[in-house]
């Protein structure tokens, strides 16, 4: 019985956070972050501001913790692209334009006190070194086998392609972030 309790509060607990997690975003992007206070996170989330005290301490903490985790899911969904498309040319290809979408989709999530907050942390800089490594890695794995260029370090073509993917947070549409990932990967052969 006690086993059960537990994991029933646990429940309970992650489905408290999530929601705190979820409307706090929602509120931001709606309002702007220096507008979002503690109690109207309580009040949209449907608990009491000394329930919202005990999981986070402030609103900055809480979107850290929301971004923590949109990087967690953008990272899984980066190495499940890779994975399933197999040889290095296809998963290149199929990772960069992932990466694309996933930084044009995120250009409109807020205002820019919101952005300065959310990157200063050091958690983007190690996600950022992680898909560095995937798409070095991939280009290494296709210098080896002849369908990458071998004459520029796969350390410095990855820089470049990630550079260069950048350019889709201002690309009108999925189309123009398949014709960019194209150039790019034109670069790399």
């Amino acid at each position: 019985m006690p086993r059960l309790w537990n994991e029933t509060i646990e429940a309970h607990r992650r489905d408290v956070r999530e929601a705190i997690l979820m409307h706090t975003s929602a509120l931001v992007v709606e309002h702007g972050l220096r507008s979002v206070t503690m109690s109207q996170i309580a009040e949209k989330t449907g608990i009491g501001r000394a329930t919202l005290y005990k999981y986070f301490p402030d609103v900055e903490t809480i979107l850290l913790a929301w971004h923590e985790q949109q990087i967690a899911v953008h990272l899984e969904e980066l190495a499940e692209v890779r994975e399933q498309a197999g040889e290095p040319v296809a998963g290149l290809r199929a990772m960069l334009e992932a990466y694309a979408n996933i930084s044009r989709q995120s250009r409109g999530h807020g205002d820019g006190a919101l952005m300065a907050v959310l990157h200063r942390d050091d958690r983007v800089g190690h996600a950022e070194r992680q898909i560095h490594r995937m798409v070095r890695d991939l280009l290494a794995e296709g210098a080896r086998i002849g369908v990458f260029r071998d004459d520029v370090v796969p350390d410095e073509l990855a820089t470049y392609c990630l550079h260069a993917v950048t350019a889709a947070r201002a690309l009108p549409s999925e189309d123009a972030v398949r014709r960019l990932v194209m150039v790019i990967m034109s670069a790399c052969t």
